[in-house]
């Protein structure tokens, strides 16, 4: 996952005005480029933990997840070419109350992607003798890795706030490194180091059914694969949306997918006997950071691993650059729609949201306090990532009902089930991230509704002329569906009190997103509500960067 779906700022614009010149390649570079980030440093090693050499199940499995919803986000994206969509949507459709919702959620996933990448950055270090002591050997944070996370945050900041635009943008020649240096890891390895015993030596799925669908929220596996929307967030600008837009956003799944799976193989099959003996569960590395690098330097490979060393600063560096920006854009947006106080909005000299920049690294530093690893970052930011986008298929519903003759360039075939199933399975990767993820989760959410529910109030009563409208009517269906899966996620086997045992807990979490969606499509907006959202140009130009 290399850079954020444009939620930089609520954008309508007028298409006649948008340059239709981005072809199929141009679209699938864009969302192939995102998929194939950071997550690839220790998504093999931390899935082969949590679920043994059936994680490549649990990677297939997340595929599947993120095509049911990159197909209904292929829709709506040509419906409605607008920035950050992914919050746009369920504001059409549900109003402002919902809107405010997932514009929180949006910004929780930007401001939680930096300290991850802070966290890779610092996984990798170790192997330098300057940075070592870091990490404990569970991977978390010591005293002296909690200051080096916070003054790389700063960093992150600082070069933010000298408005330096290289950094804070992928170009192609970073995402050619970003694929180059994965897949040369792949068949370099592969060669030679690759022994088919491993898959089975300790079984192929020793954790069984729950550690496979464990690790498609905790491991990194959604977090890996979320980045498809980009061919989306350029829906305005593509030549022939119909034909490219689903073929591009498909494919980039499946090119990132592929590579995905690849090294998921290569590094089961490259492993030394020794380093699992006792279990995948205590896969070791002694003396070796990193697990892509200690695989290289245990093969023989110590060249390979300097490259891998040399990677694991600048894709996460740069991923990290490029959300703190990103960050500050989502409340600079945010502030503009009226769901936050108007200090958001304020730019110094260079165009920069200097407040959003400061609470980004202040939302970081926290990050590091309740979430000291990697992993269990990652945990946060998949449950934050999908719920942001399970949005889309609720309003995807709606419209199917309330806009049925709006221009759609991209018609899904099978729309009116794939979009209910792609709900279900968004609903599913949360309740698979664990009580212990969900519960940070929603307190982090609540702390949300304080903070702009509470300025909604404060505006309203203000009389300012930018209150938010806030439906509370449409989106009554909002405050069951965050409570209900906090609920079940307490009660379940991933983490919780395992009072509803496997495959029911799944088949509870299936009925129960089905039962949200038909009433949220039931209680939607009006379709001349609706209608008037989508008319109403909100002027919100971002800040330069």
């Amino acid at each position: 996952m290399a850079k954020l779906d444009h939620v930089t700022a609520d954008v309508t614009r007028d298409q006649t005005g948008l340059r239709r010149d981005v072809g199929l390649i141009g679209l699938m570079w864009a969302s192939v480029g995102s998929i194939i980030g950071s997550g690839w440093l220790y998504g093999a090693e931390k899935a082969v933990v949590t679920a043994g050499p059936a994680a490549i199940i649990s990677w297939l499995i997340g595929t599947v997840a993120i095509v049911l919803l990159a197909l209904v986000h292929a829709e709506l994206g040509g419906m409605f070419p607008v920035a950050g969509g992914t919050a746009r949507y369920p504001h059409y459709a549900f109003g402002g109350l919902a809107g405010m919702s997932f514009g929180w959620f949006s910004w929780l996933q930007a401001a939680t992607v930096a300290p991850i990448e802070v966290e890779a950055m610092i996984g990798y270090a170790g192997h330098w003798h300057f940075a070592q002591g870091l990490q404990h050997t569970d991977g978390t944070l010591t005293t002296s890795g909690f200051l080096v996370a916070v003054v790389l945050m700063a960093v992150f900041v600082v070069v933010n706030f000298l408005g330096v635009r290289v950094l804070a943008h992928t170009n192609s020649a970073a995402t050619w490194w970003k694929i180059a240096v994965p897949l040369a890891t792949i068949f370099i390895i592969a060669v030679g180091n690759f022994h088919p015993h491993n898959f089975t030596a300790q079984g192929f799925a020793p954790f069984g059914a729950k550690g496979v669908l464990g690790a498609i929220s905790s491991s990194g596996i959604i977090f890996a694969l979320l980045g498809f929307e980009q061919a989306i967030q350029l829906a305005g600008e593509s030549r022939n949306p119909k034909r490219d837009l689903p073929r591009a956003t498909l494919g980039s799944v499946a090119i990132g997918a592929t590579i995905y799976v690849l090294l998921q193989v290569v590094f089961i099959g490259a492993l030394p006997l020794g380093s699992f003996a006792h279990g995948w569960a205590k896969l070791d590395f002694p003396g070796i950071s990193g697990p892509w690098a200690g695989v290289a330097t245990l093969v023989g490979l110590g060249w390979l691993s300097v490259v891998l060393y040399i990677d694991a600063v600048i894709s996460p560096g740069g991923t990290g650059l490029i959300y703190v920006t990103a960050t500050s854009r989502v409340s600079y947006g945010l502030a503009k729609n009226g769901y936050a106080p108007k200090l958001f909005e304020r730019i110094d000299a260079r165009g920069v949201p200097w407040f959003g920049l400061a609470i980004s690294f202040v939302t970081g530093v926290v990050c590091f306090l309740p979430f000291p690893s990697w992993q269990e970052l990652v945990g946060f930011i998949t449950s934050a990532s999908v719920l942001m986008y399970a949005g889309a298929p609720l309003a995807y519903g709606v419209f199917a009902d309330r806009l049925p003759h709006h221009e759609r360039p991209y018609r899904l075939p099978a729309g009116k089930v794939i979009s209910p199933l792609s709900f279900v399975v968004a609903n599913l990767i949360i309740y698979w991230a664990g009580w212990d993820t969900l519960w940070r989760l929603g307190i982090a959410i609540v702390l949300g509704y304080l903070l702009l529910g509470g300025y909604a109030w404060y505006a309203t009563n203000k009389q300012l002329p930018d209150a938010p409208r806030l439906d509370f009517k449409a989106a009554q269906w909002l405050p069951g569906y965050l409570l209900g899966m906090g609920l079940i996620s307490w009660q379940g086997g991933f983490g919780g009190q395992g009072h509803i045992g496997l495959w029911w807990d799944m088949a509870v979490v299936a009925a129960f997103s089905l039962g949200i969606y038909y009433w949220a499509k039931a209680t939607a907006s009006r379709s001349e509500e609706i209608e008037r959202s989508i008319e109403e140009v909100v002027v919100t130009d971002a800040p330069a960067h």
